[in-house]
């Protein structure tokens, strides 16, 4: 492996492209509507308020750190429907 960190060594659109299986999970995830991803961060919230008034401190805990995952995965969903799977797939 070549080290040498000289000129510019950042990937360019359309020099490396997404595996078939990223590009099959894409292609289903894409449809789920992007309020999901937002409803579920918030329900997750909700459930780890009540873990905590049940004095259910674990759970709340365990629960409460699905807050970020779930937005997470809502801007990668957005991301997806926004720009595509690929650089170098252009469809416009």
């Amino acid at each position: 492996m070549d080290w040498n960190l000289e000129g510019d060594t950042r990937v360019k659109p359309g020099e490396a492209e997404e595996g078939k299986i990223t590009a099959y999970i894409e292609s289903y995830t894409s449809k789920v509507p992007s309020g999901f991803y937002l409803a579920a961060a918030i329900a997750s919230i909700a459930a780890s308020v009540s873990f905590k008034i049940a004095k259910k401190d674990h759970a709340a805990l365990f629960v409460g750190q699905w807050v970020a995952p779930f937005l997470i995965l809502g801007i990668y969903n957005k991301q997806v429907k926004l720009h595509g799977s690929d650089a170098n797939v252009q469809t416009r």
